[in-house]
C-alpha cells in the first residue's frame, strides 16, 4: 500500500489539520455509490472520486483510492451492476486515485493510463509541497497500457473517451467523458472543495486547469454532470466560475508581476481575496496558489 503524502491530501480536503502521513483507519470506510448518468456512478470513499461504467461488457472504473479499500470498491461496484471490473483507467500518478491498482490487477482488471503515469509510478518522486518523497511503485501496480493523447472505450452502450489534457495537476492527467450518459470525470484538474494543487514537481502547471477546463466547457452542455477529483458533483455552470475563477486569478498576478512586484508583496496584496472564503479554507491555501500562479505567470 502507497500511503503517502495523498493520504494526508485526501483527509487535508475535510480534516483541520493533517500531519505528512497520517494513520487511517480504513476498516471504517464505507463505499457510497451514487447513480450521476445513465450506467454511470460516482463512488466516494477515502481519496479521489471515482467513477463507474457498469453494464453486460462489465466494470469501466475511474481511479481506484487507496488498496486496502479494493474489496469495499469491487463489492461497491458489483452492488451498481458491475458483476467484474474490467479496466481501471487512472487519471493521474498520486496514491489516492492509484492505490488500489494492484489489487484490482490481480482480479483480473486492465490498468490503462497516460503514459507519464506510468513513467513517474515506476520511479521516485519527490512532492515538493509536503516536502515528500514518494517510493517507486511495485511492477502490479504500473498501468499496463499507456496512451499519449486518447483512448476510447466502447462499452456498455456507452463512447468513454479518455483524453489526455495540458500539464495541470501533473504532466499525465486525464479527463474521462462518458459520452451517452453525459458525465465528465475531471480528475484532480478541478476541485469543488477547494483551490487547485499544482504539483510543479509532477510537471504541473497552474495554466493547465484553464486549459482543462476550456476542454471540458466545449464537451459539456447544460445536462452534464461533473464529476470533480473530491468534492460534490457539479455542472457546466459550476465548471464556468471555476475556469473564470482561474483566469481572473491569474489575470491579477501577472498585472502585479508586470509592476514588478516580488511573490511576497503579491501574497501580501491577496489577489484571491474574494474567493478565499469558499476555496481557500480546506486544502490549497491562498499563498500557496498564488506562488504557482507567480511561478507560472514567470514561466512565460
Amino acid at each position: 500500500m502507497r500511503t503517502f503524502f495523498f493520504a494526508a491530501s485526501a483527509l487535508l480536503l475535510s480534516a483541520p489539520s493533517v500531519s505528512a502521513q497520517p494513520k487511517q483507519d480504513f476498516s471504517k470506510v464505507q463505499i457510497k455509490a451514487t447513480k450521476v448518468g445513465e450506467g454511470v456512478f460516482m463512488l466516494e470513499g477515502a481519496g479521489g472520486n471515482l467513477a463507474l461504467s457498469v453494464g453486460k461488457d462489465g466494470g469501466v472504473l475511474i481511479d481506484d483510492q487507496f488498496a486496502p479499500l479494493a474489496p469495499k470498491i469491487v463489492a461497491a461496484a458489483r452492488k451498481a451492476g458491475a458483476a467484474k471490473v474490467k479496466f481501471v483507467v487512472n487519471t493521474h500518478w498520486h496514491g489516492d486515485h492509484t492505490g488500489g491498482n494492484e489489487n484490482l490487477g490481480k482480479t483480473g482488471a486492465v490498468v490503462v493510463a497516460h503514459e507519464n503515469v506510468r513513467k513517474r509510478m515506476s520511479s521516485e518522486q519527490f512532492i515538493q509541497m509536503m516536502n515528500t518523497t514518494v517510493p517507486a511503485a511495485p511492477a502490479g501496480a504500473l498501468p499496463v497500457v499507456t496512451f499519449t493523447s486518447d483512448v476510447t472505450f466502447h462499452l456498455n452502450g456507452d463512447t468513454i473517451h479518455v483524453l489526455h489534457v495540458e500539464p495541470a495537476h501533473t504532466d499525465g492527467d486525464s479527463i474521462v467523458h462518458f459520452t451517452k450518459a453525459n458525465v465528465l470525470h475531471m480528475g484532480d484538474t478541478m476541485m469543488t472543495v477547494s483551490y487547485p494543487f499544482v504539483d510543479i514537481g509532477s510537471g504541473g502547471r497552474y495554466s493547465g486547469f484553464i486549459a482543462a477546463a476550456d476542454r471540458a466547457l466545449a464537451l459539456a452542455n447544460d445536462a452534464t454532470v461533473i464529476i470533480p477529483g473530491h468534492g460534490p458533483v457539479t455542472n457546466r455552470a459550476g465548471l464556468q466560475a471555476w475556469r473564470d475563477m482561474l483566469v481572473t486569478i491569474r489575470a491579477a498576478v501577472a498585472k502585479l508581476v508586470a509592476q514588478g512586484k516580488t511573490l511576497e508583496q503579491i501574497q501580501a496584496a491577496k489577489p484571491t481575496a474574494a474567493w478565499d472564503a469558499e476555496w481557500g479554507q480546506k486544502f490549497i491555501k491562498p499563498d500557496v496558489l498564488i506562488s504557482a500562479v507567480y511561478a507560472d505567470v514567470r514561466s512565460k
